[in-house]
Formats: C-alpha cells, sequence, structure tokens
C-alpha cells in the first residue's frame, strides 16, 4: 500500500519555506498531493494554472525528475479531510513555524481528526532557516519593491517581477 499525503495551502506564490516541508514530507510518503486551496473570496496573485507550473519548476530543480514524478498538484474548495480523501491521502502535512502556528494548526488538527478519523495530521518544523518565511510577506515585500531572493526560488522571483510589472 502506497503512502499518501496531502500537503494544502494557497502556495501563491511558493517559497522555500513550502519547499522545505515538501522536501520533508517527500521523506514520508510514496507520493505528494500538494492541493492548492480554491476560495472564491479571495484573489491570489496568481493563477491556479501559475502555481501549479512554478510548484513542477521548482520541485524538478530542487528534488530531480524522479522526486518530482511523486508529487501530484490538484486543486480544492471543499474541506482539506474530503481533498485528502478524493486523492486516496491518509495524512495531511501542516508546517509549524512557531507556538502561533501550533495553536492554530492544533484546532485544525482537531477539527479534521473528528471529521476523519482516518486522516491523520503530521506536523513538520520549518527547518530554522526558512521558518520566517511567509508567502504574504513575499507578496507585501514584491508589491513595496523589496528583494524577495532569499525567500523564493530564482524563478518564481522572476515571476513575481513579471506579474507585479504587469498589474503596474
Amino acid at each position: 500500500m502506497s503512502r499518501i499525503a496531502l500537503y494544502p495551502g494557497s502556495f501563491d506564490p511558493v517559497t522555500n519555506g513550502h519547499l522545505d516541508l515538501l522536501r520533508h514530507a517527500l521523506g514520508l510518503a510514496d507520493k505528494v498531493v500538494v492541493a492548492i486551496g480554491i476560495h472564491p473570496g479571495k484573489m491570489p496573485l496568481f493563477t491556479f494554472e501559475e502555481r501549479v507550473a512554478m510548484i513542477g519548476e521548482v520541485a524538478e530543480a530542487a528534488f530531480g525528475s524522479l522526486d518530482a514524478t511523486r508529487i501530484q498538484v490538484i486543486s480544492f474548495a471543499n474541506l482539506v479531510v474530503d481533498a485528502a480523501r478524493d486523492h486516496g491521502a491518509t495524512f495531511l502535512i501542516r508546517g509549524l513555524r512557531d507556538g502561533t502556528d501550533l495553536d492554530y494548526e492544533m484546532q485544525m488538527a482537531g477539527m479534521n481528526g473528528t471529521l476523519a478519523p482516518d486522516v491523520q495530521t503530521v506536523f513538520l518544523p520549518a527547518s530554522p532557516d526558512v521558518r520566517h518565511i511567509t508567502a504574504t510577506l513575499v507578496r507585501q515585500i514584491a508589491k513595496m519593491g523589496g528583494d524577495i531572493s532569499p525567500f523564493v526560488p530564482r524563478n518564481v522571483a522572476v515571476r513575481i517581477a513579471e506579474k507585479l510589472a504587469d498589474t503596474a
């Protein structure tokens, strides 16, 4: 039986922190389903298709083609536990940067555990060098003209710059 993990998030944009967690998730699972949450009320910087392309590019660059084939990118607009079940995942990957994340994630794990006792939540601590990175802060820094190169892969930084130039 194959171990399938679901790694949910917005990935808008994919950051070095996301890649750190994905690397750890690949060590635990045979396949990792990266699940991009689609929320009608939110206006992401990148479309779903653009995020899929970025994740594919950075996965191939970071992990090589063999491990990149163990990653599937999907969208979901329903409950994360339903998305996990729909894709055969038996556990969710959730990253922890600090105590604030832990408090929130414990609440979510409790709710998800009640809704779907067959889907476990696995917490992975962010590596110290990426612990401070959030996609929200990356977008804010980029919009204000700051250097985001320490926080995202090079191709993502290029795409952000192009996207912001198109909207200016």
